[in-house]
């Protein structure tokens, strides 16, 4: 009697169909709400003092939270070399000491700081994935997840400069 074991391949899914935890996904698109909420307000009643600082504030807070990532896949990643756990443990703290400054500055140039921290903190993540096994729905939902922050953050700073 002969057996036979059919297999069937499946292409694996593309990065992005890659589907994303739900956990995940709440948590991270939940965390552009802010984003969302304060650029509207800019827009709709930029004359209300506070939503440009909160804005910077948020913004701030989020480019460090996105550097803490680098701290956790330098201490995760088994397959980075001495030099490359380095490279992410440096890159991680620089987020934070981008976004600082950010919230001191007028709306205009804290907004520009901090996209130029997301945009930079985006090339990051994919010279890591370059390097690393990171889940394929990572970079795709770090990519939405900036351009829309950056996005807010761009219509935050048009508002206060009207």
């Amino acid at each position: 009697m002969s057996t036979h074991i059919h297999t069937t391949a499946q292409p694996l899914p593309s990065p992005s169909s890659a589907p994303i935890p739900p956990a995940v996904a709440w948590r991270g698109y939940g965390g552009l709400l802010p984003f969302l909420a304060l650029a509207a307000v800019g827009l709709w009643a930029p004359s209300t003092p506070w939503w440009s600082a909160a804005l910077l504030a948020y913004g701030g807070v989020i480019l460090s939270f996105v550097g803490a990532l680098h701290w956790g896949f330098a201490m995760a990643q088994s397959g980075l070399s001495a030099p490359e756990r380095t490279r992410c443990f440096v890159w991680s703290v620089v987020p934070s000491l981008m976004a600082w400054p950010a919230t001191l500055l007028p709306p205009v140039a804290g907004s520009v700081l901090l996209v130029a921290g997301f945009a930079a903190h985006l090339v990051q993540d994919h010279r890591l994935a370059a390097r690393t096994s990171l889940p394929a729905w990572y970079l795709p939902l770090r990519g939405r997840l900036t351009v829309t922050a950056c996005v807010c953050l761009a219509v935050g700073a048009w508002a206060a400069s009207r």
